[in-house]
């Protein structure tokens, strides 16, 4: 584990989708100015990637993205919001199953948020989330330090 700036880290998963945010897709950014924490930054960019990643998928790269990144106390919070269809009442208590997956055949795996779930309890976090038609988001609470 290092320290590391949770921001950067989502800064740097925005770039690599630059291309599919060009052709619109708003990007909200509000940061809060927060301390950097100990943890895996690469394993956290995985967490942003595949949450980022969904919400695009869920506009059809089209419409609001909104990342809100902010600390209250010892509690950092980092929450993906997306303008998409939302995700229906009877199948959100089973998004973070393995191998769960709303898309086709052969376009997803049904292990991203599962791995991101892993990702987020080994930084002794927590994750939720909230939809409604037109509206989904999925909030990261992660603590300032570990140990």
């Amino acid at each position: 584990m290092i320290q590391a700036d949770i921001i950067d880290g989502i800064e740097t998963v925005l770039t690599l989708y630059q291309n599919n945010l060009k052709h619109g897709v708003e990007v909200l950014r509000n940061f809060q100015k927060i301390e950097p924490i100990l943890c895996y930054p690469d394993r956290l960019n995985q967490v942003w990637t595949n949450l980022i990643h969904n919400a695009l998928q869920a506009m059809d790269n089209r419409g609001t993205l909104t990342l809100d990144v902010s600390q209250d106390n010892d509690l950092i919070k980092v929450a993906v919001t997306d303008s998409g269809k939302g995700i229906p009442p009877e199948i959100l208590p089973k998004i973070f199953e393995p191998f769960f997956t709303t898309k086709p055949p052969g376009e997803g795996t049904g292990l991203g948020l599962d791995i991101v779930s892993k990702i987020v309890d080994k930084h002794g976090g927590k994750m939720e989330v909230a939809s409604v038609p037109g509206k989904t988001t999925f909030t990261v609470f992660l603590p300032v330090n570990l140990g």
